[in-house]
């Protein structure tokens, strides 16, 4: 199943059989102290900087969220997106559960963007999908409601078929849908990625639908967290997650070569296109 993006001029297509694609994730102030402070003082040249980073370092798709203390976002999230847009032509994921935010950015946004997020809580639905099928854009569906995240992988492909259904009732297809299977940590539950991907084995046994991770939680409280992200992600893509929101700058190159030894990048074209950027981008090495 194809879900397809766009940017004002760059299409993005996620698909299982085609490569994996990477939603860059810097532009969200939760934790970056110095975003948040750009946000509020409305220094979009950072923002762009952010933007044109993540790109140069192969992200597909970028993130924008614009969540911090004191941001309007009704306001902030629309000149952001654009801000992004404008600097890369890279297709949107607007980050928000703000219906009025959302709804703000979606009607200024050329393309096809990627809504993120709506669950299977009936507010969530109500809320989040009539501004999706409205704008025409894709969604991430996240596998919790009002119970919180389901224990098993039967329990969250249930909050799967219904935020489905529902998108389904109001004409959003399927394909338009991303269901994203969630994760805890293994810090405190060590069956909690299995669990995840044993979720994104009945998501598409079930519904053929893409899938998308934003792990990071997998490594809580955990030594060594990137390597245990790391070796998360590439389980993950091995299982069928068709995109991930992550950090392109540490994870496109282990991705690309996920996809070179799945035998999606025919010659590893990619692959050597992506180790090639990264290396002119290192710093030039002293001489003797």
């Amino acid at each position: 199943m194809r879900t397809v993006l766009r940017g004002q001029k760059y299409e993005v297509v996620i698909d299982p059989d085609k490569n994996f694609t990477v939603i860059g994730e810097k532009i969200n102030p939760s934790g970056r102290k110095k975003l948040a402070e750009a946000l509020a003082n409305r220094d979009y040249d950072y923002i762009r900087n952010l933007a044109i980073q993540q790109a140069a370092a192969g992200a597909d798709v970028l993130d924008v969220n614009v969540g911090a203390p004191g941001i309007d976002e009704v306001s902030v999230l629309p000149e952001v997106a654009r801000i992004v847009a404008d600097s890369v032509d890279r297709p949107i994921c607007l980050d928000s559960a703000n219906r009025e935010a959302l709804a703000a950015a979606l009607a200024v946004l050329l393309g096809k963007p990627l809504v993120n997020s709506v669950n299977g809580e009936e507010a969530s639905l109500n809320r989040v999908l009539p501004v999706v099928k409205e704008y025409g854009a894709a969604v991430i569906g996240l596998t919790m409601d009002e119970n919180g995240i389901p224990e098993t992988a039967e329990g969250r492909l249930k909050v799967a078929e219904k935020i489905l259904d529902r998108a389904s009732q109001l004409g959003i297809p399927a394909e338009d849908v991303v269901i994203d299977p969630l994760v805890l940590t293994v810090g405190a539950n060590s069956k909690a990625a299995s669990i995840t991907l044993e979720t994104v084995r009945l998501v598409r046994l079930e519904f053929g639908v893409n899938i998308n991770l934003g792990a990071s939680n997998v490594s809580f409280g955990m030594p060594e967290r990137h390597t245990i992200y790391q070796a998360f992600l590439i389980l993950g893509i091995a299982a069928g997650v068709t995109c991930a929101i992550t950090d392109p700058m540490k994870l496109t190159l282990t991705i690309r070569a996920a996809d070179l030894l799945l035998g999606r990048d025919d010659r590893g074209r990619r692959f050597l296109g992506c180790w090639r950027t990264l290396q002119a981008a290192q710093p030039a090495q002293a001489g003797p």
